[in-house]
């Protein structure tokens, strides 16, 4: 079916789903509060999967083209030993190509260019949205893609869920220089993570406990392999990234509200957002966005075919993406634990 919508939110669940959705013939517009679209450069994990549903979205190719693939990555410890290897080489063989990982603008460019190639989806910045049945009564479907204090989802579905912090706060940089390990080194209540994002240059990440400034952060990694402190000395501290972890909780029982005054949907981090451990915020939010655009396109029309679509799609994603989130604070948990010997002797069972 064919029908409009208003996505509320360009980040990269929101331009998926309208993608998404202009493919199947919607005629589509892009609300964005912010007044220019975020353009640091964190580096995103996308999996096999995510891929896939990029090149069903016909964004595969330029994904590919600023794409490094990720290999060869270990769990370490402070002093440099290696305690397990990532699953990246049996994810690469299951799914016939590897793990990539993406700079967090090229991925943009990349979503923004599949946009604009259609020419009539406008993206409307600096637009905040207040009155959400107002805005769904005058169409077919409202999409909530604004992001863990989505206003969508607290219009619709109340303030039960939403942000909780976890307690720690993580660092995120790029430095220009190119690590010769990558993977994760987990100490006592911290870790640091490495890995490619383009040639020359590395993606790195570090958890500590909520009270570490920037000040502290190379004093807290000083002492532990190389190359984490000269990542660390060569990235310039005012490009670093610092933000609270925070998670959705409780977990929402739907996505989607079929309401007389209007059919809403959630996506992305609005839906699940969840801590950063296993690399799958991103993933997630392109799954959302290809299978509720899926279910639309299928769909028979009038209200009752959306109505029915969204049904199928929050059966398709909700448990998927919630046992993803609760994976991912699971592992944040874990890895975090100051209990290290327990810890690192349970990692060292895992399968090389």
């Amino acid at each position: 079916m064919t029908g409009t919508a208003t996505v509320v939110g360009a980040g990269i669940g929101g331009l998926a789903t309208a993608i998404g959705l202009r493919r199947a013939g919607w005629s589509v517009t892009v609300l964005e509060r912010r007044t220019e679209l975020e353009r640091y450069g964190a580096a995103f994990g996308i999996h096999p999967t995510a891929q896939s549903a990029l090149d069903r979205l016909g964004v595969g190719d330029a994904l590919r083209e600023h794409a490094v693939p990720y290999r060869d990555a270990h769990i370490r410890t402070p002093d440099g030993t290696s305690i397990a290897r990532l699953p990246l080489e049996r994810i690469e063989r299951k799914a016939g190509r590897p793990e990539l990982l993406i700079s967090r603008p090229y991925l943009l460019d990349a979503l923004l260019a599949g946009l604009d190639a259609f020419g009539d989806v406008p993206i409307k910045l600096g637009e905040r949205v207040t009155d959400v049945d107002a805005l769904a009564a005058g169409q077919d479907l409202v999409i909530g893609a604004d992001g863990i204090r989505s206003a969508v989802r607290t219009a619709r579905f109340g303030d039960r869920s939403g942000p909780r912090e976890v307690g720690t706060v993580a660092w995120i940089g790029i430095a220009d220089i190119e690590s010769p390990v990558h993977g994760e080194t987990w100490g006592s209540g911290r870790f640091f993570g490495l890995t490619p994002v383009e040639p020359g240059r590395t993606n790195w990440y570090a958890t500590a406990p909520e009270a570490t400034t920037a000040d502290d952060l190379r004093g807290l990694f000083a002492g532990w392999h190389d190359p984490i402190p000269r990542i660390l000395a060569a990235t310039d501290p005012a490009t670093w990234i610092r933000y609270e972890m925070r998670h959705l909780h409780p977990a929402l029982s739907s996505f989607v509200s079929t309401a007389a005054s209007g059919h809403v949907a959630l996506v992305g981090d609005a839906a699940h957002a969840m801590t950063p451990n296993l690399g799958q915020g991103a993933c997630t939010a392109i799954l959302d966005a290809d299978a509720l655009t899926r279910a639309l396109a299928a769909a028979p029309p009038g209200p009752a075919g959306v109505a029915g679509a969204l049904r199928a799609y929050d059966r398709e994603r909700r448990r998927s993406a919630q046992r993803t989130a609760f994976a991912s604070r699971t592992l944040h948990r874990f890895m975090s634990t100051e209990r290290t010997r327990l810890r690192d002797a349970a990692v060292r069972l895992l399968p090389g």
